[in-house]
């Protein structure tokens, strides 16, 4: 234990002897006096790379990508700054600038009458290429020469392709990403690189259980799915990487919008999107989004209809410093936590219809919960140095029933058991990171170093109370013929008299992690900046919470981390990346003993380019991927009712991808994916032997081929002006599911096609999904393992449609 105290005391000690090897810098004085801020289209969005200029002195700047510009050591006076934009008035807006005063303006443009429908219709230039990733990475690098493979959904993507929440066809925008269909209800569970890929939210881990709950699209400003391991600059993380939501914050514009829709399947829905300033001196921001939605699933009788609502405060203390302040509140109530179909026979068994629901109206509707708060504390030293600290605390409960399946018979017999769903968590988390430049001679340092911990606990009640619960007159449910009905008084009481936590304790699933971790990485720049060296380090000291002692597990891990990047020209960057990375499990194996941590290594190579002056970028990356300890389930439940795991030793995913997204020309936009994914076992678990070795089989839940595309185009000018078609597929190819050393489940092929009309502060859309009407849309499955066992399996829903009509003010 001391030696463990130790090696953490030391670390600690390198941390804060960097952070005061740089402390000098936040001693240095500010300029004498500069003028700071942004340009602001109407609706609040960024203006990039417009000129600013201030008359009286004859002096121009450019705003950065992210709108913002500087006039740095200005002496006191009076100013008029000048902002000139073809298809916006000219602007102009006066300023005093008193001794030692950095002064901070906001400039909104007003588009002219003549032009002002043009103008926004061509404010979506660009809207699928991001040329930055969200602070909550805490990378100030550009995309373009970050040493890694990161894509970014924005929120007009998902706007365009009239997403609802983070289940509904996120994955159809990263290469290589897919989504294992189980729960898809509730949960999303997203696979990349031979893993499934754990959620992040606003920077920080948040994944749990089968969870967390599916973000509804209206709190998403944007979504970055960072390929391979990354967890140097937040959380413990996958070698396969993850997916980090960013939810919409304060702008400090006044602006909001209304989103009405409606759809197949009794779908309708309603999304609000309020923003602006609560008090007079521009101090106070906030931000409120809410929505409710209805929906019927394909299947029959099942539903889910959720409401959301995030209200988010903004207070600036002054120029320098801010607290925000979020809340968000998701609820749900459902029918069914899934689409199941069931045959003995086969896979998408032609004799069960699109339609086919294993549950019953009869049963009662599950109920969930889902609760979250953050607060962020942002202050800037100066120029160059800046902190962010964050603390947030997440509530989850989920009151729910549950059925599945004894057996199935080849005449379609089913026999279906009925158990509890109950579930609770409860994560807390806490960050903090300092970052900035320095010079050593010309050798730019950019700086990254913090501190990140959490505690995550979650409690399950999954008891079966009836083995077989049957209809009326002992008829049996059939999946090719089902009759549904389930007598009142057959239903089993469920006795919850006791909080899930306290019944959890007699059961499998009770499980607490703990960990904390600090992180060192430095960037160095070379000859003009165009030749960068990222070397970072992290230790993580981990404690997984068993039962027993046999179920609990302590770990102290050095990850190390070494990027080199190099642009060969302004639009074009290189790079190699060697990463290590570290995950706690919770669980189990058939033995009662705890899994040991995922490890992995990555090793990846790449190339970037943007190409006709930045409006589109192209990536192209190569990858290999170690992986030990991942767990794999088996099918089955033990004594104690939970499912049972092994670890699989060994998995060697490699593979190639390639990106495209960007304004292809002026109103076309366009997204398009290809990756190609190779994962095998490599290595058997210790408790294998060679009759029953898993070396060779492809790992589970992946697929060889994804290839994904969606394009979006809308006439600028002339009569139809405002109008748009878009268009999109996905096709997934060499799939395979369970132990298995070849492909075994049919490729999956799917078409979206739509129209849409903007003019003003309104628009409206339609989109067609599963245009071809493809019934065999396979996301999820499991092939018996013996002569006794079934096929389970889901599919996506046949053609539908979706209608959405918003309004902007």
């Amino acid at each position: 234990m001391f030696n463990k105290l130790n090696r953490i005391h030391g670390l600690l000690c390198v941390l804060l002897c960097t952070m005061f090897a740089v402390s000098p810098a936040f001693a240095i004085d500010e300029p004498l006096s500069a003028i700071r801020g942004r340009v602001l289209t109407g609706d609040g969005a960024p203006v990039a790379y417009v000129a600013v200029q201030i008359k009286e002195k004859n002096k121009g700047t450019m705003t950065n990508e992210n709108g913002e510009f500087v006039f740095k050591r200005m002496q006191p006076g009076h100013y008029t700054l000048q902002v000139m934009l073809i298809g916006y008035k000219s602007i102009t807006k006066e300023v005093d600038v008193t001794e030692d005063q950095i002064l901070s303006v906001d400039i909104q443009l007003e588009a002219t009458n003549q032009q002002l429908q043009e103008v926004i219709i061509n404010s979506a230039r660009n809207k699928y290429k991001t040329d930055g990733v969200s602070n909550s990475l805490r990378l100030k690098t550009p995309i373009l020469e970050i040493p890694q493979n990161i894509q970014v959904i924005s929120s007009t993507l998902l706007a365009d392709q009239q997403t609802f929440d983070i289940v509904d066809g996120i994955t159809r925008n990263v290469s290589g990403a897919t989504r294992v269909g189980h729960w898809d209800n509730q949960y999303a569970q997203i696979r990349m690189r031979g893993s499934k890929i754990p959620a992040f939210r606003n920077g920080m881990n948040i994944e749990a259980s089968w969870g967390p709950t599916a973000e509804d699209a209206a709190m998403i400003d944007r979504i970055e799915f960072v390929k391979g391991p990354a967890g140097f600059m937040l959380a413990a993380g996958e070698p396969g990487g993850f997916y980090n939501v960013v939810t919409k914050k304060p702008t400090g514009v006044t602006q909001g919008s209304v989103n009405l829709s409606m759809g197949s399947f009794s779908t309708y829905r309603a999304a609000v999107d309020l923003d602006g300033k609560l008090s007079k001196d521009g101090k106070l921001l906030y931000r409120l989004n809410m929505a409710g939605q209805q929906k019927d699933f394909y299947t029959k009788y099942n539903y889910s209809n959720r409401y959301m609502i995030a209200p988010v405060l903004k207070y600036l203390v002054d120029d320098k410093t801010s607290v925000t302040l979020e809340y968000t509140f998701q609820g749900s109530k459902y029918l069914g936590n899934g689409n199941y179909q069931f045959s003995k026979k086969k896979l998408l068994d032609e004799g069960i219809g699109n339609d086919f629901f294993y549950g019953d109206p009869s049963l009662e509707p599950g109920r969930l919960r889902d609760h979250s708060v953050y607060v962020y504390l942002d202050h800037k030293f100066n120029d160059r140095w800046q902190a962010h600290a964050q603390v947030a605390y997440f509530n989850f409960s989920m009151v729910a029933n549950s059925m599945w399946a004894n057996s199935v018979t080849e005449s379609g017999d089913m026999d279906r058991y009925f158990s509890i769903g109950d579930e609770a968590g409860e994560n807390r988390f806490g960050q903090f990171s300092l970052s900035g430049e320095e010079y050593t001679g010309s050798v730019r340092h950019r700086i990254l170093a913090g501190v990140d911990m959490g505690n995550k606990k979650f409690w399950g009640d999954f008891r079966t109370l009836d083995q077989s619960i049957g209809l009326r007159g002992g008829q049996k449910f059939n999946v090719y013929n089902p009759v549904y009905g389930i007598p009142f008084d057959s239903i089993p009481v469920i006795d919850r008299s006791q909080s899930v936590r306290t019944r959890a304790g007699a059961s499998a699933y009770i499980s607490s992690v703990n960990y904390t971790s600090v992180y060192v990485q430095d960037e160095l720049a070379f000859f003009n900046d165009r030749l960068r060296l990222s070397l970072a380090l992290r230790f993580t000291h981990a404690e997984t919470v068993g039962q027993t002692k046999t179920a609990s597990l302590v770990n102290d891990i050095v990850t190390p981390r070494v990027g080199l990047s190099y642009s060969i020209d302004k639009s074009t960057s290189v790079y190699a990346l060697y990463d290590q990375s570290f995950v706690p499990q919770t669980g189990l194996d058939s033995n009662l003993q705890a899994f040991q941590p995922v490890k992995g290594n990555d090793i990846e190579a790449g190339i970037k380019k943007e190409w006709f002056n930045g409006r589109w970028v192209a990536s192209l990356t190569g990858y290999r991927i170690a992986r030990q300890n991942a767990r794999v389930s088996l099918g089955i439940r033990d004594s104690r009712g939970a499912d049972v795991s092994e670890a699989l030793g060994e998995t060697v995913s490699k593979g190639i991808e390639a990106d495209i997204s960007g304004e292809i020309f002026t109103g076309l936009n366009a997204n398009i994916n290809y990756a190609y994914t190779d994962s095998k076992v490599t290595k058997d678990a210790p408790n294998k032997t060679e009759a029953n070795t898993t070396v060779g089989n492809i790992t589970p839940n992946t697929a060889a081929h994804v290839t994904n595309a969606w394009l979006s185009y809308r006439i600028g000018k002339g009569p139809l002006a405002g109008f748009g078609a878009s268009a999109g597929m996905q096709w997934l190819a060499e799939r395979a599911v369970g132990a298995t050393k070849v492909y075994n489940v049919p490729n999956y092929f799917r078409t979206d096609a739509g129209l849409s009309y903007s003019k003003g502060k309104y628009n409206i859309s339609f989109l067609v999904n599963n245009l071809a009407d493809n019934r065999k849309l396979l996301t999820a499955a499991s092939i018996p393992t013996n002569a006794s066992g079934y096929y389970s399996y889901i599919v996506e829903a046949r053609r539908n449609f979706r209608m959405t009509i918003g309004y902007r003010f």
